[in-house]
């Protein structure tokens, strides 16, 4: 492994890791000798059997119970991880929720739950743990296409998103004061449990099959690989920038 790529030592805090992208990025930082602390919010189930397979792959991982959208929450997370490891190295912005309604069928509760978890909640987390963060420390946000593309019933997810990618070029300037790079990783449409929320007749499924430049579908490892990269020293110029994974897809289907 080259040593700029080498996370040994580092303390990973991952939100969302239990499933999904966030339990690939979890496993391929923690290959890279990364401690993981993934968080969750209900399904203890899937986190708990995550920290069971990274523990048998030899990495070191915990997990915590967290709602990364409510402050006090928030605060709970990063004095627990203050309290047990005494460091931040890297934050992954992972977890992700909302509501699938179209503008016009949108209630204002699930716009506010939708930007709190998408949104408020990764500005509030990156500030409360820039302060167990050391001088060249990586904040990760993951976004979606939807922050730039109108997609079926995706107004609160996408306008969120296009949000987290706002807030992600204020930190980089703010926190690279502090030595800390912000970037966002956006991940094309990957087949995994988020994206079995959309109904079928919406079609997206569709999308995430079809045929991109790279000659196949993007996958959860696609993405975590390019997150890794992303949290090695040879990342250390990219700050404030938005890293589309997603096989070329948005070149040929906009």
């Amino acid at each position: 492994m080259n040593a700029n790529n080498d996370l040994s030592g580092k303390v990973a805090l991952i939100t969302g890791g239990a499933r999904g992208i966030g339990k690939e990025i979890a496993c391929e930082i923690g290959k890279r000798g990364a401690t993981v602390i993934i968080t969750y919010l209900k399904n203890h189930t899937a986190a708990k059997t995550t920290i069971n397979e990274l523990n048998a792959k030899g990495i070191v991982a915990t997990r915590i119970k967290s709602n990364v959208g409510d402050e006090t929450s928030i605060q709970t997370l990063v004095k627990k991880v203050d309290e047990q490891f005494g460091r931040i190295d890297i934050l992954i912005n992972n977890a992700a929720s909302g509501v699938m309604r179209s503008a016009n069928q949108l209630s204002a509760k699930h716009w506010n739950w939708t930007l709190d978890i998408n949104a408020r909640g990764p500005w509030m987390l990156a500030m409360a743990a820039s302060h167990l963060m050391p001088a060249g420390s990586r904040v990760i946000n993951i976004s979606s296409p939807g922050s730039t593309r109108v997609l079926p019933s995706y107004f609160a997810v996408g306008v969120s998103k296009a949000a987290i990618e706002a807030v992600t070029r204020y930190l980089a300037v703010e926190l690279g004061e502090k030595g800390i790079s912000v970037n966002t990783v956006s991940a094309g449409f990957v087949m995994t449990d988020a994206l079995n929320a959309f109904p079928d007749e919406l079609g997206v499924k569709d999308i995430a099959l079809r045929p991109t430049p790279a000659g196949r579908a993007i996958t959860a490892s696609d993405v975590s690989k390019v997150v890794a990269m992303m949290c090695s020293g040879d990342a250390e110029m990219i700050r404030g920038q938005i890293i589309v994974v997603d096989g070329g897809e948005t070149l040929i289907h906009g």
